[in-house]
């Protein structure tokens, strides 16, 4: 069997059902898949084939399963065999999965021995990923093996129908990790003896504690402490972006958000990532998600969390352990060196972290998952390619909210959410997870796949991994080919591709794209026109900037509103120099742009204070509120290549603000006019191209308003739409999209 059979309780499983049956045999792990020899009567081995899938542990998926027949060897017995090492063989690891509803319930169970143990896991719960060195998976190739079993842990172990039976990670007070806070502990909090009674107490007096957990270190306070949670942001230099709380359990979460069946089954679900609820009027900080109606719950997943929440009673701020922009602090001194100007104290743990692994984030959308992160639960499981790659490679993903891919055949293991690619640190974070993934996967790349940009730092990455090949790949083509890779799909389709910035074939930026694409290549067939954006890269920082740039393309046509309301005249006039003299002043045709300039007009964001900041209030204004599209005209070039001009629409919604329509009226305008602009022009380009499908990649689609006012417009008109359902819309996926561009490329070679 191959799949994730490995680090799931597959081996014990597997013992428990072949006893069941009156079956002899063996199980054992390999480098590349789990083995089972059985010997029986043939209708007990139909069934014990049978029930391998149906009864299969909760973290296992089985991708691949054969038979054969074998000479009999009068078996008497059905034991678990040592594992099997081999090089060059490859399987997937389970991703860290939450704690499981027995462990809870031993947890609080004064009678248990492992009662209030932060550590207790099992065969179905727990570290996997962020503890795994190598495979195959046994303990010895784990951080765990740091822990020598006691007595009682190794009956567990040893016994077949126990929980634990072949648990790796077991352990308990006596063998196991440990916790403990580290000094100094502020002088107004007295220490308790136990260190999460501690640790409640720094909380509730408004104190930051850094506290190491799976995959890295958390920063929490109070969540209903504004004072402590202003603080927070002031430490850790996050001036307004949402910051994610976590609560106990689903009652809880339900007294802070309304939570819909979708998002209850994410919440509750393993992987227990961060899910985006609509908001209700509750008692926490208005510093926890400044401006916005949505805000980001998670429930506890670790045994740490489940007790503290339990001593404190309250939602907690959880947010990265790092500093804005730097990869999460994993290891202990790590983490003091770098966390001591922010937390006020440590609550630590001796199991060592391998891998850093931060949240996932998520929300619903028409009723189905939207990534906004991919990280903790679901890397590194392995999506499909629909076009086996020949030779192994690695796609060095984009600059922004970077991931890698590494490939090989018809499996792409695309990387945990490493961040942006912006110091040194990230880049180590890179090239440590990139080493770990080789390790892991058996991989020895040798092609590189890269960006089309030249001074991206993923560029510089991909030269320095030496290789005898290196492939370039389009942006936006990269996003469009993710999703028709999730898909399955290789023929043609119309892809939209909307996101902030990307670099275009013509060496000037692109960012609201539309594509005849399949995986193999594209043809630009229409964009936004091109308008020169004052600054550069910190007109994605002020939105009036953007607002400026759209003003100059028709001097005759006002693009006024509110958009330079307050900004010095100082800063203007600088700002139209740079845009009549072309200096520091590049040609964007970028959907985030438009939607930073619509912000602007409206008086919504003057300044983004982190990315995407302006688009986010613009989608809190627009609500779901039904509204009627404004002028936005599509003209043909003489090259025939379409261009829609944003410039009327800019005008009218200043000159309907000037008129005395609210914000919030407008905001839901220009949502609906970009959506029916878009949709309109798609399906011209599909019916000329003669293609039935649309795929929509790019960071805008995580705008909920926005993807569903386009995908209903196009569904209309008669299209398919395919969306991102395994990966982010946002740069996340360009790694992996990437891969299958080139997967394709070398199949075209071969």
């Amino acid at each position: 069997m191959r799949g994730v059979v490995q680090g799931v309780g597959f081996r014990p499983f597997v013992h428990r059902l072949a006893v069941r049956l009156d079956l002899a045999g063996w199980v054992r792990n390999t480098s590349g898949d789990v083995q089972v020899l059985i010997e029986g009567a043939p209708d007990r081995i139909e069934t014990f084939v049978r029930e391998l899938r149906v009864e299969a542990p909760p973290l296992a998926r089985i991708d691949d399963l054969r038979t054969e027949r074998c000479a009999v060897s009068n078996l008497t017995a059905f034991t678990i065999l040592d594992t099997q090492t081999g090089g060059g063989q490859r399987q997937p690891v389970s991703p860290d999965a939450a704690l499981c509803a027995a462990c809870e319930a031993e947890l609080f169970d004064p009678a248990n021995r492992r009662y209030r143990y932060p550590f207790i896991t099992c065969t179905d719960c727990g570290p996997r990923f962020t503890v795994i060195e190598a495979m195959p998976y046994d303990r010895e190739r784990t951080s765990m093996r740091a822990f020598a079993q006691c007595a009682s842990c190794l009956a567990d172990y040893d016994t077949p129908g126990d929980r634990r039976f072949h648990s790796e990670t077991n352990s308990c007070p006596t063998c196991g990790p440990r916790l403990w806070l580290a000094p100094p502990i502020p002088l107004s909090v007295p220490e308790r003896g136990n260190a999460l009674s501690t640790v409640a107490d720094l909380l509730v007096a408004g104190k930051i504690v850094a506290i190491r957990g799976l995959g890295g270190f958390h920063l929490a306070v109070d969540a209903t402490n504004e004072n402590a949670v202003a603080r927070l942001r002031a430490r850790k230099q996050r001036e307004a972006k949402p910051l994610a709380v976590m609560v106990r359990t689903l009652a809880d979460a339900r007294a802070l958000a309304a939570v819909s069946a979708e998002e209850e089954a994410l919440l509750t679900s393993r992987e227990r990532p961060i899910v985006l609820l609509q908001r209700r009027a509750n008692s926490l900080a208005p510093s926890v998600a400044p401006g916005l109606d949505s805000m980001g719950v998670m429930l506890a997943y670790t045994p740490v969390h489940h007790l503290l929440c339990d001593v404190l009673r309250r939602p907690l701020v959880m947010t990265s352990g790092n500093l804005s922009d730097e990869p999460i602090s994993i290891g202990n001194e790590e983490a003091k060196r770098r966390l001591s100007g922010i937390a006020d104290a440590f609550l630590l743990h001796d199991r060592e972290i391998v891998t850093r692994y931060d949240d996932s984030v998520t929300r619903v959308v028409r009723g189905r998952t939207l990534f906004l992160r991919r990280a903790r639960g679901f890397a590194p499981l392995p999506l499909r390619l629909p076009v086996s790659s020949p030779r192994p490679l690695i796609a060095v993903g984009p600059h922004l909210k970077n991931t890698f891919t590494v490939a090989l055949g018809a499996d792409a293991y695309v990387s945990q959410h490493i961040g942006d690619l912006e110091d040194l640190e990230t880049l180590e974070h890179w090239r440590s997870a990139f080493a770990a993934y080789c390790r892991l996967f058996s991989l020895a790349p040798e092609v590189a796949v890269r960006d089309l940009h030249p001074g991206y730092l993923s560029t510089r990455l991909a030269d320095e991994l030496g290789l005898d090949r290196i492939i370039p790949v389009q942006h936006h083509h990269a996003h469009i080919a993710a999703v028709l890779a999730e898909h399955g799909t290789t023929e043609p389709v119309i892809g939209i591709a909307f996101d902030g910035t990307g670099y275009g074939d013509d060496g000037n930026v692109w960012g609201a794209e539309f594509l005849v694409a399949d995986l193999a290549g594209y043809r630009r067939l229409g964009h936004l026109r091109y308008a020169p954006m004052p600054g550069g890269d910190l007109a994605a920082r002020e939105p009036w900037r953007a607002a400026l740039g759209y003003g100059a393309l028709e001097p005759d046509m006002s693009v006024g509103g509110q958009s330079l309301t307050g900004i010095r005249p100082e800063l203007q006039r600088i700002a139209k120099q740079q845009i009549a003299h072309r200096l520091n002043a590049p040609l964007v045709s970028s959907m985030g742009r438009l939607f930073d300039a619509a912000a602007a007009v409206l008086g919504v964001c003057r300044s983004n204070q982190y990315e995407g900041q302006a688009a986010m209030q613009l989608e809190v204004l627009a609500g779901n509120q039904p509204a009627q599209p404004l002028p936005f005209p599509v003209t043909a070039t003489r090259h025939g290549t379409w261009i829609l001009d944003p410039v009327p629409l800019l005008v009218a919604l200043g000159e309907e603000l000037a008129r005395g329509v609210t914000v919030r009226d407008l905001a839901a305008r220009f949502h609906d006019s970009v959506a029916a602009a878009a949709a309109d022009l798609a399906a011209r380009l599909a019916a000329d191209a003669g293609v039935g499908t649309v795929a929509l990649g790019g960071g805008c689609f995580q705008n909920g308003r926005l993807l569903s006012s386009l995908t209903d417009r196009l569904e209309t008109h008669g299209l398919r739409v395919l969306a991102p359902r395994e990966l982010s819309p946002n740069d996340g996926a360009i790694s992996y999209g990437q891969a299958a561009v080139a997967a394709s490329c070398l199949q075209g070679e071969s």
